[in-house]
């Protein structure tokens, strides 16, 4: 009896615990399960591409500008198929687009594979393989975040995009080491198969989902008006408005990551090829996310959501202005990590209030919209940051990108104030397992 109590009641102890570390209950329902899992088996994997197609077209070419070019190439099939995914998924069933999608990704990736192992060495294949890829992504990505509100009861929305999250940044930090010791081991047409693998193995936890058709009647066919309907009903949307603005003020004023090359070497003393300091400042971002991530059990007991967001985007602001600031390498790490943690939880309830404040019929519109600025957000930051710091040096560029986060956001909040107010609903009903 005293061990039944015991479960029924946790201790002091336990509830300080699990007030801190990573929330595990979404994890309890198999269909969220299944998902996770394959997110999970994926994320190393991705991220092993990610590294290999820069690196391949390098080896080709010698030319950073054709390393450039992969930016522009990922960047257009990330905004049309982005927006036209989203559409698509809520107007199918959105576990058979899953499959369709992570299938894509598997097929462009074995031919990565392919093409690598036999030395084809061309560089516009690569450059094609990679828009294909970035297409397929595209779908993928709005509808697996699309699924989650139908698996997950709404108190637990929070707690499941912490989780998501945090397996994603895991594979952020640790899919580059990997690459970087497995290059020179086993030569870089495994990193494609590596990841060709975790794709079929990832697409049988898709195939034990449950069927998830559109809650409301639909022809089956998504087209413009679809996507145009998506922007209009957004703009209706107040909360969903603000939750968007305000993220593309953190990443396209905020993000410093096209100043790491330079200040690695002039400002923090790296040799001319790349050293230790490089590794560090791309790395000290995803870290603060990764153990924001877990340490993330105190995120569901949060239900005045925007203004988390609000804050969370301020401290963001604030950390890059520390960060242009730094004239020690480790501060610089300190004030990435700690902006990395203020995105981690702005990311977490950003994602639980887009899949609680949009109605299902729409959920995969902005679930698209979302991963477009996501995904676009930071390569136009790359953009304004090398101007930038071209014109007032790499300091003024990146600390005055931090001002100028914090400014925006507040007047985004005073012109939208629907969103300051905003509080979580509590309870939803869910898909079966």
């Amino acid at each position: 009896m005293a061990n039944e109590a015991d479960e029924a009641e946790p201790t002091g102890a336990r509830k300080v615990l699990g007030s801190i570390v990573v929330d595990i209950r979404p994890l309890k329902i198999p269909a969220f399960r299944r998902l996770w899992i394959g997110t999970a088996v994926t994320a190393i994997g991705s991220q092993l591409t990610t590294v290999a197609v820069p690196k391949q077209i390098f080896d080709l070419t010698g030319s950073s500008g054709y390393v450039g070019l992969t930016g522009a190439v990922a960047l257009l099939p990330l905004l049309i198929f982005g927006l036209w995914g989203g559409a698509i998924a809520d107007a199918v069933d959105r576990r058979k687009l899953l499959l369709v999608g992570n299938a894509g990704i598997a097929v462009v990736s074995a031919l990565l594979w392919a093409q690598a192992y036999l030395q084809v060495n061309s560089v516009w294949l690569v450059l094609l393989l990679l828009a294909v890829n970035q297409a397929f992504f595209a779908i993928n990505m709005p509808t697996r975040s699309a699924i989650v509100a139908r698996l997950v009861p709404t108190e637990l929305l929070p707690a499941a995009a912490a989780l998501s999250g945090t397996v994603q940044t895991f594979g952020m930090v640790f899919g580059p080491l990997g690459a970087g010791a497995l290059l020179p081991v086993l030569g870089l047409p495994i990193l494609y198969l590596i990841d060709t693998v975790a794709l079929i193995l990832a697409m049988y936890t898709v195939w034990r989902l449950p069927a998830l058709p559109p809650l409301s009647r639909s022809n089956g066919r998504a087209g413009v008006r679809d996507v145009l309907d998506g922007f209009r009903y957004m703009a209706t949307q107040k909360v969903l408005l603000a939750s968007f603005v305000v993220d593309v003020v953190a990443m396209v004023a905020g993000m410093p990551r096209a100043l790491f090359p330079e200040m690695a070497e002039r400002t923090f003393g790296d040799p001319a090829g790349g050293g230790l300091a490089l590794g560090w400042l791309f790395a000290a971002i995803p870290v603060g996310s990764v153990l924001i991530g877990l340490l993330s059990g105190w995120v569901g007991k949060v239900r005045r959501q925007g203004v988390a967001v609000t804050v969370a985007i301020c401290a963001w602001g604030a950390s890059v202005i520390g960060f242009g600031l730094s004239g020690s390498l480790w501060l610089a790490v300190l004030f990435l990590a700690l902006g990395g943690a203020s995105d981690m939880v702005s990311a977490i309830y950003r994602t639980a209030i887009l899949q609680t404040a949009a109605t299902d019929e729409m959920r995969g519109r902005m679930q698209g919209a979302f991963t477009v600025v996501v995904a676009g957000g930071p390569r136009l930051a790359d953009l304004t940051h090398g101007w930038a710091a071209a014109g007032v040096g790499t300091a003024a560029a990146a600390s005055g990108g931090g001002v100028l986060v914090i400014v925006l956001v507040i007047v985004a909040v005073a012109l939208l104030p629907a969103f300051w107010r905003y509080r979580a609903p509590v309870g939803s009903p869910r898909a079966p397992e």
